[in-house]
């Protein structure tokens, strides 16, 4: 009777065990975790292994269990489905939702801003400062000649094609990714422009080119088209466009430059270089790109800053030299 009581003492206690068990495992299956204020965001590297990925959700507070979210990703077969990416999780899910989120592409997506008249050099830094990774291979990329022409992009770079917008991408996006997706803004935008680019008899790198500098010269929606009428005209009558922006393109000796600047040696600088530069100096925006085609009927050759962001225009070097004078005795 004794052996008798003892296997069934051992057998209720393996079964209140088993019982235990398995209402733990239930509760931590079918409980939603306590919300993590603020959201939890996981990146999940290509590969790794889902003991690590089980871990860091639990260490975001996504699931209660590491081990838990294993064994049924494992009974499932889940563990095999995840991908890639970053997830968001921005309220609390039950283990089984949470499996089926990394069964679906990363949700946690990061904006980045480029604004008008940046530099690929600006893109560069501005995406690294978001989080993007380093900007090295990004500006590799830029100059590499395959990708260039996989993008259906000049030789001379893509310097100009990278449109200026608000992006959405997740953090472990590639720099190719990035790239292919700012040239296909670029294409969305001036598809709209193609039959005015073609009446104008500019190939598209000329009008990128001139927006280009419109846009450094220029943030004002009331002048572009007066700025861009200058230009045309100094193009027309075989003069020099004497654009400040390109004589200190590629240099770090910002924005306004030095008459040292304008003697730099450099093809881009059309204080020495009669016509266009070889390519774009930044990335025009869309307001730059209609301005390079809708030039101002005017007959300016001239400008000068005022000092109040806005410029003063002149048809001849006369006008000019007293819009200087004026402006720089203050009246």
């Amino acid at each position: 009777m004794r052996i008798v009581r003892r296997v069934l003492l051992t057998a209720a206690t393996a079964t209140a065990w088993v019982v235990a068990a398995g209402g733990w495992c239930w509760y931590q299956i079918n409980v939603e975790p306590a919300a993590v204020p603020g959201g939890a965001l996981v990146s999940i590297s290509s590969g790794q292994p889902f003991a690590k990925t089980a871990q860091q959700l639990e260490a975001a507070g996504v699931v209660r269990s590491a081990l838990v979210l294993r064994l049924l990703a494992h009974w499932t077969g889940s563990d095999r489905q995840v991908h890639s990416g970053d997830f968001r999780f921005d309220k609390p899910l039950r283990v089984t939702d949470v499996l089926e989120v990394l069964g679906k592409r990363g949700n946690g997506l990061h904006k980045v801003t480029i604004p008008e008249g940046s530099t690929l050099r600006d893109i560069a830094d501005l995406l690294r400062a978001a989080g993007f990774g380093g900007s090295d291979q990004f500006l590799c990329l830029t100059s590499d000649p395959r990708f260039l022409e996989s993008l259906d992009l000049p030789g001379s770079g893509a310097e100009g094609y990278l449109f200026p917008d608000t992006y959405s991408f997740s953090w472990s996006v590639a720099p190719a990714e990035i790239l292919q997706a700012m040239t296909a803004r670029f294409r969305e935008n001036v598809a709209g422009l193609e039959a005015r680019r073609r009446q104008s008899g500019l190939r598209l790198s000329e009008l990128v080119t001139l927006a280009s500098i419109v846009e450094k010269e220029t943030g004002s929606r009331l002048e572009r088209n007066l700025v861009s009428a200058v230009f045309y005209n100094r193009l027309r009558l075989g003069m020099r466009l004497q654009a400040d922006p390109t004589a200190v393109y590629g240099r770090e000796s910002g924005t306004i430059p030095s008459a040292a600047d304008l003697d730099m040696e450099s093809p881009y600088n059309t204080y020495l270089h009669a016509g266009l530069p070889p390519g774009p100096i930044c990335s025009p925006g869309l307001a730059a790109l209609e301005a390079a085609l809708s030039p101002a009927n005017v007959d300016y050759l001239y400008f000068v800053a005022r000092g109040d962001g806005m410029h003063a225009f002149a048809s001849n070097l006369d006008e000019h030299n007293r819009n200087v004078a004026r402006l720089r005795h203050g009246r």
